[in-house]
């Protein structure tokens, strides 16, 4: 299934979508080639991660990703999920709240799924809470949900 980003013309838009899901992004695998490139990135090598031998008798039976490669990703996602036009200038801002529900193994498959949780004008833009959740293909949990915080500024 083809997704696109949910657009809004304006950033000022986003204030009365407050509660509005925006949809989903496209299904991305989780490689251990991805995971070892982060560990190399961060210098987090913990075998959980990274020793498949080992990580085959842990918790998870598998290596798994990093919490923050997850959350990462949630900048890869947002693109897809929502469009803002009419900003000459989109930022990260920060995150409110990040929660780890669940392991991301080697080789799943995710996805991020976004929703308007708030937004706000400033001087000089509009400031969004959007809630991105990375979903595990055929898991229950969400492997990270972050409430980003994003500003458009116009």
């Amino acid at each position: 299934m083809e997704r696109s980003a949910r657009v809004f013309a304006h950033p000022r838009e986003l204030i009365a979508a407050a509660g509005e899901q925006l949809g989903a992004s496209a299904w991305l695998e989780v490689d251990q080639t991805r995971i070892d490139r982060f560990a190399d990135a961060t210098l987090d090598h913990q075998w959980v991660h990274v020793d498949a031998e080992r990580a085959k008798g842990g918790p998870f039976g598998a290596c798994i990703a990093h919490g923050f490669l997850t959350l990462s990703l949630v900048n890869f996602f947002l693109p897809q999920i929502v469009c803002i036009e009419g900003a000459r200038l989109g930022v990260n801002y920060g995150c409110d709240r990040i929660r780890f529900p669940a392991p991301v193994r080697v080789g799943a498959r995710v996805r991020g799924v976004g929703e308007v949780l708030r937004a706000e004008a400033f001087e000089g833009g509009v400031q969004a809470w959007i809630r991105v959740s990375v979903e595990i293909e055929g898991e229950p949990k969400p492997g990270c949900v972050a409430d980003t915080i994003s500003r458009y500024y116009l």
